[in-house]
């Protein structure tokens, strides 16, 4: 009989809730709550999950949260595939997920959640979640994120969505990355995709700006989805079989 690892005292029991507008058939999105305050010295062991040495080095932050992850992305595989495993880092720093499976782990301050689904359905999905940005650190940062177009689009826009506008372009580009990354095996970067357009409903559309693959080209577009709850944007990336 497998009988499940116990769940630290800093996580909060996971939660199956779609937090975005379109649900995506055929995956398993799992997140949970975590405080680093509650994190003890065995909860690691408890857990049944190894840390690698550079989680072992770091400070308690970094531990709950690679923590948290971790065990939301062994509970969405045990419910998709009835086999939980750890997904370790790999020399890229992602996780390596089983050959049939792709999915994403993210956290940021006191939440994580990772999502998996079969190859056979997705062949990529890019998750991230950030804490939104006040108007005047988005402004600072928005020369670093976001396109010449991206930059007239949000000039064009209402000051109060600032924050938002700049905050989604981030979120939704590292998600673009982490979905497409695997598949291409080729590293991009915040001036190779835009933000075409937006809604309040959560809907985005995105492009390429430089050729990945022969199959990911230039001017290729993608759609992705993203929801605000608690100061905080997830966004999702998902590549369908």
């Amino acid at each position: 009989m497998n009988v499940s690892p116990i769940l630290p005292a800093c996580c909060t029991p996971l939660d199956a809730h779609w937090p975005l507008p379109n649900v995506l058939p055929d995956t398993v999105l799992l997140s949970t709550h975590f405080d680093p305050a509650q994190l003890l010295g065995d909860d690691f062991q408890r857990s049944a999950v190894v840390p690698p040495p550079s989680i072992q080095r770091s400070v308690a932050k970094r531990q709950a949260e690679f923590l948290a992850g971790r065990i939301c992305a062994r509970a969405a595989l045990q419910q998709l595939q009835g086999a939980g495993v750890v997904p370790p880092i790999g020399e890229d720093r992602a996780p390596v997920w089983p050959p049939h499976i792709c999915g994403s782990i993210t956290h940021s301050t006191g939440r994580a959640a990772a999502i998996v689904a079969n190859k056979q359905h997705w062949r990529g999905l890019g998750m991230d979640l950030e804490n939104l940005l006040d108007s005047e650190r988005a402004e600072r940062l928005a020369g670093e994120i976001l396109t010449p177009a991206e930059l007239q689009r949000m000039a064009a826009g209402s000051p109060e969505q600032l924050g938002l506008c700049v905050t989604l372009t981030f979120s939704v580009k590292e998600s673009l990355f982490k979905a497409l990354y695997p598949i291409v095996q080729q590293r991009f970067y915040f001036e190779h995709a835009e933000v075409l357009e937006w809604t309040a409903q959560g809907h985005v559309r995105l492009r390429l700006l430089t050729d990945l693959s022969a199959e990911w080209r230039h001017g290729t577009e993608l759609e992705a989805q993203f929801g605000v709850q608690e100061g905080q944007l997830l966004s999702l990336v998902s590549i369908p079989a």
